[in-house]
């Protein structure tokens, strides 16, 4: 069996899965509608529905596992309400207390800095303009991925995030990929 391996702009509005099974779920969006894939791809991790950007597919589960673990860094922009400050960026590098599932999760240690307006694709998500008060960018890089982390640790230094886009993981980058572009890389 020959083993497969994709990057891909995953778009706003669509889940990191190819199928559901669950009642309910037949108006969601999800990547297999995007590609024809080969048979058992998998998505490497997670982007929540309302995320959008860079995420890995393969058909090697060793690969998958490996890109999971910690220590591959993973790099996202997150357009925030408000203008965020020096001592909030601080507080998010340092490590701060959130809630994964009910349970309280300190974050470990991460890069975080201000950035200037990035460079994405437009979006379909509704963000309010700034008539209703300004928005600024941070870049956040994680070498862990808890559940909905990023919104979660930018609200908790409170400036929650209005859009949010995976753009690194590891060395490989998103580049000037559109939402939807997919493209093969190499393993290593």
């Amino acid at each position: 069996m020959s083993l497969h391996y994709y990057k891909i702009y995953k778009p706003y509005g669509y889940l990191s899965q190819f199928i559901s099974n669950q009642r309910g779920n037949h108006k969601k969006k999800y990547l297999g509608e995007l590609h024809q894939f080969p048979d058992n791809i998998m998505a490497v991790g997670r982007l929540d529905e309302t995320s959008e950007g860079l995420l890995f597919l393969t058909t090697d589960g060793k690969f998958s596992n490996r890109t999971n673990s910690r220590g591959v860094e993973k790099e996202y922009y997150a357009q925030v309400d408000g203008m965020i400050t020096p001592s909030a960026v601080k507080l998010l590098e340092t490590g701060i207390d959130i809630s994964i599932h009910g349970k309280n999760y300190r974050t470990l240690p991460c890069k975080a800095k201000i950035i200037p307006i990035p460079l994405l694709p437009p979006t379909p998500q509704h963000i309010r303009d700034d008539r209703h008060g300004p928005t600024s960018w941070v870049s956040i890089v994680l070498t862990e991925g808890k559940f909905r982390q990023v919104r979660k640790m930018t609200a908790a230094v409170g400036f929650p995030t209005l859009r949010l886009a995976r753009v690194r993981i590891g060395n490989e980058i998103l580049g000037d990929m559109q939402p939807g572009d997919c493209l093969p890389i190499n393993p290593d």
